[in-house]
């Protein structure tokens, strides 16, 4: 029973990071209706997508300090507060600074709320099934595209944009709220005298280490690290991913499909590679998505065809998608639970300022150059950094008893 309600609180999370973290993303979907209603540039309107992941960056930090002592619930329910308020904000907005800013920084720090603490809760109430756990989590955040993109368009198309997106924090407040309230922290297991074992849930022994302990290890270093150039890598071409479409001569709902197209591959992705790190081990296929990721982020300088984003969609999503549980798995494995939402935050912080590199560099490419060429050429350079990085990963070396310690 204790576990069959661990099974709830992930469906939660996958509602709740599919909607928080969709509104983030959603900006893509907004950037050229808004451009062409506004006269905003596009550099303009995608630097508020780069304030957002400042904003998770920057506030990522604290919301997994806070989950650690307040607990998930809590946090989750202020951020879905703070999400809704600055999308109906943001939709009232008249200068593109005030869009900037509202946009930017009450999403940003909103969706900061969401990504650490889903994942620790999610890996708190696991022992056995912890991966599969944490990838469904993740992959709410995979199936923003498939959800969100699509009625955001649609509301689009049959509105404006300012409509859209006041519809969308409505509608982020009223259904998200109550789904929140279903976050649970698991209850204490005790197994029964004489039975170490206990058949439902057993209890890993904790590393005798603190968060500022953990902040000094070459593997919080080197996860960061590669977090960071992962999402700098992807964050462009998936953030440009409809614009790009639609500049090659797609029609609007097309150039969706295809991000919708990459959300339904990216979920399959978090699924096959959390079934693979579970035989195989999370580094060894952490850098293989990584080298796989970087190829398909190169890849888009070629193509131009509805067929051909399709296909590329597919293995671009699968890679990034796959890749992104694999981080918290590592930093359980490596840290333990008990200081996980705090370390997870800040390897999260650095996903996050790696995300805010590719709305508006995306941007200035193309209102330099028109053209997105180097925007691909330049995320697969930075997808390699990341796998060179990741093969530095090494095992964090824990405390020994004294009783253990040689003499």
């Amino acid at each position: 029973m204790k576990i069959a309600y661990g099974w709830v609180v992930v469906g939660a999370g996958m509602l709740i990071s599919c909607m928080a973290m969709g509104s983030c993303l959603s900006l893509g979907v907004f950037l050229q209706p808004m451009a062409e209603d506004t006269g905003w540039s596009r550099t303009g309107v995608s630097s508020a997508g780069t304030l957002v992941f400042l904003a998770m960056g920057a506030s990522a930090f604290g919301w997994g300090w806070l989950n650690d002592r307040w607990g998930t619930r809590p946090v989750v329910l202020s951020g879905v507060v703070l999400l809704g308020i600055g999308l109906i904000a943001a939709s009232r907005a008249t200068t593109l600074a005030q869009f900037e800013l509202v946009f930017g920084l009450l999403v940003g720090v909103a969706g900061g709320s969401v990504y650490a603490p889903l994942m620790t809760i999610a890996s708190a109430w696991f022992d056995r099934q912890r991966n599969l756990a944490v990838s469904l989590v993740s992959a709410g955040m995979g199936m923003s595209p498939l959800v969100v993109a699509p009625f955001v368009r649609w509301l689009i198309s049959a509105y404006d944009w300012r409509t859209a997106m006041l519809v969308q924090g409505i509608v982020a407040i009223v259904l998200l709220l109550p789904v929140a309230m279903l976050i649970r922290k698991p209850p204490p297991v005790i197994p029964p005298q004489g039975m170490p074992d206990h058949p439902l849930r057993t209890v890993p022994a904790e590393p005798p280490m603190t968060a500022a302990q953990a902040f000094r290890t070459s593997a919080f270093v080197a996860l960061a690290l590669t977090h960071f150039a992962c999402c700098a890598a992807h964050s462009g071409p998936i953030f440009h991913m409809v614009t790009y479409a639609m500049v090659c001569g797609i029609a609007p709902m097309a150039a969706v499909s295809v991000y919708s197209v990459a959300g339904l591959s990216g979920l399959g992705g978090r699924l096959l590679l959390g079934i693979a790190s579970d035989k195989l081990g999370a580094k060894p296929v952490l850098v293989a998505g990584l080298a796989l990721q970087a190829a398909a982020a190169g890849t888009y300088y070629f193509v131009s065809q509805l067929g051909e984003f399709y296909a590329l969609a597919v293995v671009f999503a699968l890679a990034y998608g796959g890749v992104m549980p694999l981080y918290a798995t590592l930093v359980r494995e490596y840290f333990g639970i008990r200081i996980m939402g705090t370390v997870f935050g800040a390897v999260s912080a650095a996903a996050s300022f790696g995300m805010a590199f590719g709305p508006v560099a995306g941007g200035w490419v193309f209102d330099t150059f028109n053209g997105y060429g180097w925007l691909y050429i330049g995320s697969f350079g930075i997808g390699l950094g990341a796998m060179a990085i990741a093969l530095t990963f090494k095992p964090v070396a824990r405390p020994q008893p004294l009783s253990m310690q040689p003499a």
